[in-house]
């Protein structure tokens, strides 16, 4: 297992639109500009806490979490059901979604074919799943 370490933000700031672009139907263009983002800042609220884990596997791809997309994973935050979670198993890192059924908190994938797993003395949450980063093309 390699040693993590904390995420050191460069701030990069770039251009943000004032107005949002639809995903369904076209709208007239317009070229507003707010004030510029820093993609890191907006990212990851706890720099201390947080690490950046690229994904491995399909498991997540019903969250729109696919195989190679980076995600940033706040150990600050409190784990709580419907929270996506890195979790080590038996030693293992595992990416699943929290979720509780009757008394039990279980991992759940959000993919056909993976079961569940009981979270037991075995289990450790390791962090919350807080963000999403992908590259096109």
């Amino acid at each position: 297992m390699r040693a993590l370490v904390p995420v050191h933000l460069t701030p990069l700031e770039l251009p943000l639109l004032l107005v949002s672009t639809p995903a369904g139907f076209p709208s007239p263009a317009q070229d507003d500009m707010e004030e510029p983002i820093d993609l890191g800042d907006w990212l990851v609220e706890h720099p201390a806490a947080s690490y950046v884990m690229r994904v491995e596997g399909y498991s997540m791809s019903g969250a729109g979490i696919n195989d190679g997309d980076l995600i940033v994973v706040n150990r600050a935050k409190k784990p709580r059901a419907g929270h996506i979670v890195v979790a080590l198993v038996h030693g293992d890192r595992t990416l699943k979604r929290l979720a509780r059924r009757e008394d039990r908190l279980l991992l759940v994938a959000e993919a056909e074919g993976y079961g569940e797993i009981v979270v037991d003395e075995h289990v450790e949450v390791w962090g919350v799943v807080v963000g999403l980063a992908r590259r096109y093309a």
